[in-house]
Formats: C-alpha cells, sequence, structure tokens
C-alpha cells in the first residue's frame, strides 16, 4: 500500500533510462521537518522508512516530527515508532523453528475457522543453512565431503521440513547447506544497499533494510544496510507484515582517524572497537561509524565491525554508504544498475559521504585513532575482555590461577595415551578459521595462507594435540586461497576444508580426539582454543575446553603453531624450523603490502559471479531430497526433530485476562552476564540430562543426538535444554555447576527441568532472579521459548540484553528490573514464595512491588522493580500471551 504522504514528499529519481519512485528527504526538510540533513544516516534511514510507510495508524505525522526532533532531545524523549524492514534473513537454527511455528499457525488458523494460507510471509525471507555443519573430521582432504556426509545424515528430518517450507509459503528462499553463513551470502549477494519493489505501477526504490533470526545480522551494516538480530518470534512477525516496534534510539557516533599500522589485523582493530563500546555503555543504541579514518578502510573491514555489534552491546553499528560501498557492489558482482541507482539514490537522500560534510548530530560520540590499534586477542569466557598479544600468555596465567583455581598445577601435564606426548594447562587444543566475522575478509584469510606458507617453508609443524579447522562463510574463499597459491600450505599445516558453516563459533567443534579428551578429562586440565570467531563463552565451543580465545585468522594458525597460550609468541619462538635454528612469530608473519598484492590479484568479482549463479540449487543430495505436504504440514509424531509446539493449544479469538502472579517459586537464581548460550544451549546434548533421556527413550543412539541448535524444531528436547548449559551456575545449589536447582519445600536437588514440571504439576507459577546483562549473546528465541513452556510468568534482573528482553515480551513472560539493589541483598535461599500483584492494570516501565514471604520465619519483604515492557505495543503482544498469538488473532479476525 502506498504511503498517504502527509509532507507530500513522493519524488521521481531517473538513473539511466530507468525511473524510480523515492520518499524525499529534502522535501520532508523543506515541508517543515527542520534540519534532518543533519541527522545521522542512520536516523535518515529510520526516517525514510516511517515516510515511505505513512497510514495514519501504525505510522503518523507525530512520528516524522519526533524523528525531526531528535535534533534537539538526541534520544532522551522516549517516543514508539513501527519500523518495517525491506526483508528477513535467518540461519537453520533459528530459521527451523521459526517456520514450525508458521506450520502450527497454519493449523491453528484451521481450528478457529480461518483461511490458513493467511500465514505466509509478506516480506522477502532467505534462509541459509549454515549452522549444522560439525567438524567429525578434520586434518586431511576427505573431511569436508565426510562432514556433509555425516551433516545430512543427522539433519535429514529437519532439510525435509525446510524442502517442504520453501514450496509451501511464498517468499520464502532456502540457500542450501555447504554454500556458506547467512552474514557472509548476505554481504556477498543477498544484500543490495537500496531495494525496490512494485507498487501502484511504479518501482519504489528505498534503503535495504533487514531483521535477521541471528544476533550478528549487523555484519550488514557495513555495507550501509540498516540491520541487526531479532529472535525467531519476532522475525516472523516481520515476515507476516507485522511492523516491529522501536523506541527511536540514541544513536552514539564513533569517530576513526589515521590509518591501520603494519602488522594489525581487521581482528585487531573490531576486539579494540568492541572493548572501548562495552566501557561506554551502548546497549540499546545505534553505533555510527564516522572521520577520515573511513577513507583509509576497506568495506570488508566495515562489515568485521559492524559484525560484533552484539558484542559490544549495541543494537547495530552502521557505516554510510561511500565510494568503498560502491566498489565493493561492483566487485562481487553485482547488476550494473542496482550499483548505479545506490549511488545516484545516496546522493539525492543525503545518505552519501564524501569525508568533507560536515559531522552529523549525535547523542555523544568517541574516537579512535586506527594507528593506536596493535594485534589482540579476547578471552578466555567474554569478546568484550580484549588481550594484548604482548601480555596475553602472562594474563592467561593469572586466569588458570584466580579464574580457575589452578594456583598450584601451572605446569601439570598429562600422558596422553597411545601417544608420545602430554598436554597440560592452557595447550591449544582446538584451532579454528571459522566465522562470519573474519572469513568475509580476504585481507586476513590470505594473512592466514602467508603465514602457513612461510612457516611450512620454515619446516614448522602444528602440535600434535591440536584439532585444526578451516570453515570459511563463501565458497569463494576457497577459490581465492586456492588461486593465491595458499591452500597447499594451509592443508599441510592440517587447516583442510571442513565445511561451509559456523562450525566451531556455534558450538559445532565436533569432538576432540578420545585420547586426548580423556587426558584432559583425567588431569582437570584448563584446556584452551583459539579461533577467528566472535563468541567465546564457558561452555559454547567445546565440552573440553574452558578458555577459549578470539583471535584474528593468521594468530589462529601461529597458536595452532606453538601449541599452548602459555607460549608468549613475541619474544619466544614459535618451534624449531628445519635448520635446527627457532622461528619466531615475526619471522613468518606477512607484511600488509604482501596481503593487499595477493588479494588485488586474486579475489575477483568472475568468483563472486560463478558462486552464486545457482545459490539456490544445491548439491545432488539437497536436490535428492522428496518434499510431501500440501499449505499444511504433515507432522510426524515419532520425529525427533520436528514437532508441533504448544503455543496455540486452546486458542480462543479473545486473550484471556491477566492475572496477577500469587505464590510463585523460585527456579533459579543466577548471576552477572548469563547469555542466552546458558539458558539455551546450542552445543552437544549430553547423554544424563533429560535431554539426552528423552532421546535415549525414543531409541536414539548418542552418536545421533546432534546439538540443541539442531533439534530447535523440537520443543520437548528444548523444554529439557531450558537453563542445562554445563557451565551454568544456579545460586541454589552453588556447589553444582550445571542445570540443576533446588524443589521446595522438599529441598531436593534436581534438573531444573524435572523441578519445574513438578512445580506444574503442583500448580506453582515460577519466577527467576538473575543479575546484569541477562541475556547477553546469540538472538536466541528459544531461551524466552524454553523459560515459557518451564512455566516461568516473570524474569527479575538489574538488566536486559535487549534482544532477549523482547523475546521474553514476545512470549508473554514478564521481564521485570530492580530499581534498586539486585538480588545479592536478599539474602535469597529459594524457600521463598513470591508474589507480584497489579498485572490487571499494567503498563509501559510501569514500577510494581515483589513480595517475598519466607515460610521460615514467616517475615515478609517487599522491593520495587520496573516493568521492562516498554513499548504499548509490547503490551498488546503481552496481553496476547504473546506476538504470534498476537498477529494470529488479528489475521483470523480479518478472515472472520
Amino acid at each position: 500500500m502506498a504511503s498517504i504522504d502527509t509532507l507530500k514528499t513522493r519524488r521521481e529519481l531517473t538513473v539511466g533510462d530507468k525511473t524510480y519512485v523515492y520518499y524525499s528527504l529534502a522535501a520532508a526538510e523543506d515541508a517543515g521537518l527542520s534540519g534532518i540533513s543533519n541527522l545521522p544516516v542512520s536516523m535518515k534511514v529510520l526516517l525514510e522508512n516511517l515516510l515511505r510507510n505513512e497510514d495514519g495508524v501504525s505510522v503518523g505525522e507525530d512520528d516524522l516530527k519526533a524523528v525531526a526532533a531528535w535534533l534537539d532531545n538526541k534520544g532522551a524523549k522516549e517516543h514508539e515508532i513501527s519500523f518495517r524492514p525491506a526483508r528477513v534473513l535467518m540461519q537453520d537454527f533459528t530459521g527451523v523453528p521459526a517456520v514450525v511455528d508458521l506450520a502450527a499457525m497454519r493449523d491453528a488458523m484451521t481450528k478457529l475457522g480461518a483461511n490458513p494460507e493467511k500465514i505466509n510471509p509478506l516480506n522477502p525471507v532467505d534462509l541459509v543453512i549454515d549452522h549444522s555443519v560439525m567438524v567429525d573430521y578434520f586434518g586431511n582432504a576427505k573431511a569436508f565431503g565426510e562432514n556433509v556426509e555425516r551433516e545430512y545424515e543427522r539433519n535429514i528430518e529437519r532439510y525435509r521440513f525446510l524442502r517442504w517450507g520453501s514450496s509451501a509459503f511464498n517468499n520464502f528462499r532456502v540457500v542450501p547447506p555447504g554454500t556458506g553463513i547467512c552474514h557472509q551470502v548476505n554481504l556477498e549477494y543477498l544484500a543490495q544497499t537500496v531495494w525496490t519493489n512494485d507498487v501502484d505501477g511504479g518501482t519504489v526504490a528505498y534503503p535495504d533494510t533487514v531483521v535477521g533470526t541471528d544476533s550478528h545480522t549487523t555484519m550488514i551494516n557495513g555495507l550501509s544496510v540498516l540491520g541487526w538480530g531479532v529472535g525467531g518470534i519476532e522475525a516472523e512477525a516481520a515476515m507476516l507484515g507485522q511492523p516491529i516496534p522501536m523506541l527511536i534510539p540514541e544513536v552514539i557516533g564513533f569517530k576513526l582517524t589515521g590509518a591501520m599500522p603494519e602488522g594489525a589485523t581487521a581482528t585487531d582493530l573490531v576486539l579494540t572497537v568492541t572493548q572501548m563500546l562495552r566501557k561506554k555503555g551502548v546497549v540499546g543504541k545505534f553505533v555510527e561509524f564516522f572521520g577520515p579514518g573511513l577513507a583509509k578502510m576497506t568495506l570488508e573491514d566495515q562489515a568485521t565491525i559492524a559484525n560484533m555489534a552484539p558484542e559490544y552491546g549495541a543494537t547495530c553499528g552502521f557505516f554510510p554508504i561511500t565510494r568503498a560501498t560502491i566498489d565493493y557492489l561492483a566487485a562481487t558482482g553485482r547488476d550494473a544498475d542496482r550499483v548505479a541507482l545506490v549511488e545516484a539514490y545516496a546522493k539525492a537522500q543525503g545518505m552519501w559521504r564524501e569525508g568533507d560534510e560536515p559531522d552529523p548530530v549525535f547523542t555523544d560520540t568517541l574516537e579512535l585513532d586506527l594507528s593506536s590499534v596493535v594485534p589482540s586477542l579476547a578471552g578466555p569466557k567474554r569478546p568484550q575482555d580484549r588481550v594484548l598479544l604482548t601480555t596475553a600468555a602472562t594474563e592467561f596465567k593469572d586466569a588458570l590461577a584466580k579464574d580457575f583455581g589452578k594456583a598450584d598445577s601451572i605446569s601439570q601435564r598429562v600422558p596422553v595415551a597411545g601417544e608420545k606426548f602430554d598436554v597440560g594447562h592452557g595447550d591449544v587444543v582446538i584451532a579454528a578459521i571459522t566465522s562470519c566475522t573474519n572469513t568475509s575478509n580476504p585481507s586476513v584469510l590470505i594473512a592466514a595462507g602467508l603465514v602457513a606458507k612461510k612457516a611450512v617453508e620454515k619446516g614448522l609443524k602444528v602440535k600434535p594435540w591440536v584439532k585444526t579447522s578451516l570453515a570459511p562463510g563463501s565458497q569463494v574463499v576457497t577459490d581465492y586461497l586456492k588461486s593465491a597459491g595458499l591452500t597447499k600450505s594451509l592443508d599441510a599445516l592440517g587447516f583442510n576444508l571442513v565445511g561451509y558453516g559456523c562450525t566451531t563459533c556455534i558450538g559445532n567443534s565436533g569432538p576432540l580426539p578420545e585420547a586426548i579428551s580423556e587426558a584432559v578429562q583425567q588431569g582437570d586440565l584448563v584446556a584452551c582454543s583459539v579461533l577467528s570467531g566472535n563468541r567465546n563463552f564457558e561452555g559454547r565451543v567445546n565440552p573440553d575446553v574452558r578458555a577459549n580465545y578470539l583471535a584474528s585468522p593468521p594468530l589462529v594458525v601461529a597458536y595452532a603453531l606453538a601449541g599452548s597460550m602459555q607460549i608468549d609468541l613475541t619474544t619466544e619462538p614459535l618451534g624449531e624450523g628445519k635448520d635446527g635454528q627457532p622461528v619466531y612469530l615475526k619471522d613468518i608473519w606477512p607484511t600488509n603490502e604482501e596481503i593487499a598484492t595477493l588479494q588485488r590479484k586474486h579475489v575477483t568479482d568472475k568468483m563472486f559471479a560463478t558462486r552464486y549463479a545457482d545459490v539456490f540449487k544445491g548439491d545432488k543430495a539437497w536436490q535428492g531430497i522428496k518434499v510431501a505436504g500440501g499449505q499444511t504440514y504433515a507432522w510426524d509424531v515419532g520425529s525427533t526433530y520436528v514437532q508441533n509446539p504448544p503455543y496455540f493449544e486452546g486458542m480462543s479469538m479473545e486473550p484471556d485476562a491477566i492475572t496477577d502472579i500469587i505464590e510463585a517459586r523460585v527456579l533459579g537464581v543466577f548471576g552477572d552476564s548469563i547469555t542466552t548460550d546458558h539458558i539455551s544451549p546450542a552445543g552437544s546434548i549430553k547423554l544424563t540430562s533429560p535431554a539426552g533421556e528423552y532421546l535415549r527413550e525414543r531409541q536414539v543412539p548418542q552418536t545421533d543426538f546432534n546439538s540443541y541448535g539442531a533439534r530447535r524444531g523440537n520443543h520437548e528436547v528444548m523444554m529439557r535444554g531450558t537453563f542445562a548449559n554445563i557451565r551454568i551456575r544456579n545460586k541454589l545449589t552453588p556447589e553444582i555447576e550445571g542445570g540443576v536447582t533446588k524443589h521446595f519445600p522438599t529441598g531436593e536437588v534436581m534438573s531444573i527441568y524435572d523441578a519445574a514440571m513438578r512445580y506444574q504439576a503442583e500448580g506453582r507459577p515460577l519466577v527467576v532472579f538473575a543479575g546484569k546483562e541477562y541475556g547477553t549473546g546469540s538472538s536466541r528465541d528459544w531461551a524466552a521459548k524454553g523459560t515459557k513452556l518451564l512455566g516461568v510468568r516473570a524474569v527479575i534482573a538489574e538488566s536486559f540484553e535487549r534482544i532477549h528482553r523482547s523475546n521474553l515480551v514476545g512470549m508473554g513472560v514478564l521481564p521485570l528490573q530492580f530499581t534498586q539493589e539486585g538480588w545479592q541483598k536478599l539474602g535469597l535461599t529459594g524457600e521463598e514464595i513470591v508474589s507480584i500483584r497489579g498485572l490487571q492494570d499494567l503498563s509501559p516501565r510501569k514500577q510494581l512491588t515483589v513480595e517475598l514471604y519466607r515460610a521460615g520465619d514467616g517475615r515478609v519483604a517487599r522491593f520495587p522493580v520496573r516493568c521492562r515492557i516498554d513499548t504499548p505495543t509490547e503490551l498488546e503482544y503481552f496481553k496476547n500471551g504473546g506476538v504470534l498469538n498476537y498477529v494470529l488473532r488479528n489475521l483470523a479476525s480479518q478472515d472472520a
């Protein structure tokens, strides 16, 4: 539907022989939105979105004026707007449950007497299967083929379901396994920077915008596409035409000056930026980069920085359109007419930056001189904890003593059965070149190849306890590495191709060799991984690995050669060369010019055009999957991968009234920085866990357990996996690591799932207490879905990460934030009975009172909390029991 265009901003733009309609920001400024040419570019994108979608209901003239007023209040004044992204991006871990939900909604529409075909994406949706390949095989030429074969064996039920979805739903495309990582495919192919759509006989041009079911959707901000990660439930609503409610954000300007020094990489830069912005505090805010330093950066460097916005806490990390944007679009084979449109549109809308314009108005700013960036890692547990390469060995030893309690055994070694080597604390047992953050950047991949080449020439070898892998995000990567003559050297060091996908970064590192795993466990060793990823939370990468470090791809190769985090790579040798002399990192580190020369010569537009020509076709295994079913899915009750979820059972056209939370029990009490990995792990399923028991009862052997991430289409598995991370600590059972709690009043210690089921049988609602930054990390909707299905009605925390707070509301779980001190001052034991009243009269950000009753002494404590339902639209979602229920009722009522 065309905009009602109150300000009369509709204009035409002719580019070459084509004419486009667009909604002019200059015309809006002339019509009374004074000064908007001084807005940050990201805010201009939001304003254009409102102008183009003005309907007098979800978007009105007051919203347009509120954006203009931002120049004065800079985001301090809260105002809700409705954002409509151009498209939706999914990966398969989050995409499968989203399609499951859509299939369940079609069933629910049928039961409500409405047309099930109403459940259809109205916006383009692309799902890239990239999260399912595991590193079962490595270190040889057969690894890739064997891992792909194993991937199909494990996931055929899921893939059959996705093939059904791609035929049953409109506007829904699936990029098959073995193609690449969704964010790199988005960067190299899907994104257009300026989108077009035919409306009322004209072709409308507008900024490409996207929301994705993966938190690193922000990577595309590097290509000037405004986008961010949302939970699957929010993405599903967007697919079905529901606008995304958001408060007009604060925008932090990040000024870049200078140029990168010799020897520093884009990874070192992004880890520096991440540390600075975490310290600044940008959760829920936009970050926009500007300044003369942009002219000294490649588009791929920008994408690397944008990718890690979730790690620095921002909603997005946006870069404006510059000459680098145009050059990249052309170099990656985008249509010439589209490239011309991007430049003309950006200049017409004031979204183009040459570098000599006045700086935009920002809420606040900070600055980095690129020449100050030095080689760095981040770890051992959080991506914002940057460690200088020069002090990495010393700081690891400090962490070994303080964080891991190994002060008395730093030099401990354990023999590996059947081998002529031993392993000890700090040994690097996984070295993985992986993840969208870095494998989309040719400079760091070529640097890794050059380090490998020089190492092989000098006779160096990887230590025998290191599991090595190369898992790029695009087939183009292996093309240019081969063209540059670097593949043989990487292979010689064991960095053979293992798959095109996320692998180690998502927790699909695969098992360590059995003898090494046994030695690590026998000695209770703090083994390490070094990966070129973006996430290093405890318990994520591998169950045998407790310290995880993020590093650039060339440093991953270097640490594989050194074999230990206890070695100082800047002063100690990596090993002995074939001439008997020590070889140091500086001896094999390439120059910036060496890297740039190979990149210019071997990364070609022809590679991109060839690889993406049939991106949706897939290999023979994909093409051979038989698709059955029509508009509604034929659920297989025997499937352990895909089941009809219970969210819409017994749903009527009118939602039930909200009731107060009375006499709830405490399911868990957690500390600070509880991640969505802690709440809903993606990695391996323990044999003795509730999920493992469920699978064993259904005759699934442990070798076919796969991962929690792969089984997100089955709520029975995911409920049992909620709070089941092997490293989570519940303060009700402080002496036990893992997903356990204490049931009251019996005092029995049991799994959190078993306790929740017992409380449900007793008719008890549940609450969870947590510290700061609750729900940080991946945009994992199952962290909210699982919480809901366990019977938790409220989560009371000191602060929430943006996406998880939204997901809780989207599932009808109440997020409450302490207004004073956190739970530590309450002396919680778990025996407390919790009541929260006044929910019938709930309003956004309302202050409520939590009442704690202790049966042991009869005492009652009360403390204030803030309701973190932030907007009127979110309140409607909550009243309906969740956003999908809200959308379902709306669509069914239209069909009545």
